[in-house]
């Protein structure tokens, strides 16, 4: 089983420079520091086409500017009925793959990858946008559409799902593997499948929401199916080059739920199917028990992934600090940190993070027009 590069690991901290400036390559892509915008949903999409924005434009290049080793998009559908609401992006068609092309070039000019999430909601679609603050799924009447899942079994507050038949779980894994060749050709260096967060292929997963009596249900081998699928379809059209990831859930907090030793047993089945990061995360297919939620409160999940399956992980949740960003890469918890709130509050993180840890002015991930921000005293 292929282990991650310890080894590389003490030798870049031998060097003197913090990993967190590190660069990680994965497959033809380098990334140029290992702290990463993690996926947020903007609910920004004004035409309910799917298509992305200048917002989206600004939201991330503005994160490509601010020093990003990669920035991730929110989760994008790759079918309209797969968006959590009208107002996210997808990428089924081509005027959303030209349109991605545009923000792709954008993050390229900055020298920082870009990746799209490719997702479908599954039962938590067709719900309300955040800023509306109404609850619930929404009615045909109001633009709503008919919603999927593996069982018909309803998130609390939601419509009861159809249940999926193999014909549509086919239709889903054609809809991934197509938008995974649209990725390609807007220029995308990674493309992370999402299935995390109670989403679809989350929702295949667990046994609190998957209740099928057919090969996509049951055991841990069925339930596990629809992603194999997903992602051998998805391998199939984006270019053996560029880096796969998928994102979990690694624990649910619910007793019988999808568990941290099933998250790295099915990153190890993955890998050699041509995944190469897992971005752990938890929660989100029922209401959660009690969660003690503190700084890096997932860190122990990516740990405990990347040490028994032996693939890289990507830490993620409450991580705000330079120096508990640095001890996470350090200790060989993770070979990645995403952001995301932080992110939010402070679209040039990273910069910050230079100054803080010592980095050289040369070296600090500093776009030209920036460079004055680099001095550590007025000249």
């Amino acid at each position: 089983m292929t282990r991650p590069a310890a080894d590389a690991t003490r030798a870049e901290r031998a060097t003197g420079t913090p990993m967190v400036f590190s660069p990680l390559r994965l497959r033809d892509v380098e990334f140029k520091n290992r702290v990463w915008l993690a996926p947020m949903c903007q609910y920004s999409v004004e035409a309910r086409d799917g298509v992305p924005t200048d917002w989206h434009l600004v939201h991330l290049g503005a994160r490509a500017a601010g020093g990003f080793g990669l920035v991730l998009t929110e989760a994008t559908a790759v079918v309209p009925e797969g968006r959590i609401s009208p107002q996210d992006t997808g990428l089924w068609n081509e005027t959303q793959q030209a349109a991605w092309a545009r923000i792709v070039e954008f993050a390229h000019s900055q020298h920082t990858a870009i990746g799209v999430q490719l997702a479908h909601a599954g039962r938590k679609a067709s719900t309300w946008a955040p800023a509306l603050r109404r609850a619930g799924t929404i009615p045909a009447a109001e633009g709503g559409w008919r919603i999927v899942g593996p069982s018909p079994v309803a998130l609390d507050g939601l419509d009861t799902p159809h249940e999926m038949t193999r014909d549509d779980i086919a239709g889903t894994v054609r809809g991934f593997a197509a938008a995974a060749a649209r990725a390609d050709r807007a220029g995308f260096d990674v493309i992370e499948l999402h299935a995390a967060h109670g989403y679809l292929i989350h929702q295949f997963l667990s046994p609190l929401s998957n209740f099928r009596t057919d090969d996509y249900g049951g055991s841990f081998d069925n339930r596990i199916r629809l992603l194999v699928e997903i992602v051998d379809a998805v391998r199939t059209e984006w270019p053996g080059r560029k880096p796969l990831f998928v994102r979990f859930s690694a624990s649910e907090w619910v007793e019988g739920g999808w568990t941290v030793e099933d998250t790295a047993e099915l990153a190890a089945r993955i890998q050699p199917l041509g995944v190469d990061l897992v971005d752990v995360s938890s929660g989100g297919v029922v209401a959660p028990g009690r969660i003690t939620v503190g700084p890096g409160y997932q860190v122990p999940f990516a740990r405990q992934v990347r040490g028994a399956a032996g693939i890289p992980t990507a830490a993620v949740g409450l991580i705000t600090d330079p120096e508990q960003a640095e001890h996470i890469l350090a200790e060989g918890s993770a070979d990645a940190v995403l952001l995301a709130r932080a992110a939010l509050r402070e679209p040039s993180w990273p910069l910050r993070a230079a100054h803080v840890l010592g980095i050289e002015r040369d070296e600090a991930p500093y776009p030209t027009q920036y460079l004055k921000g680099a001095w550590r005293r007025h000249h």
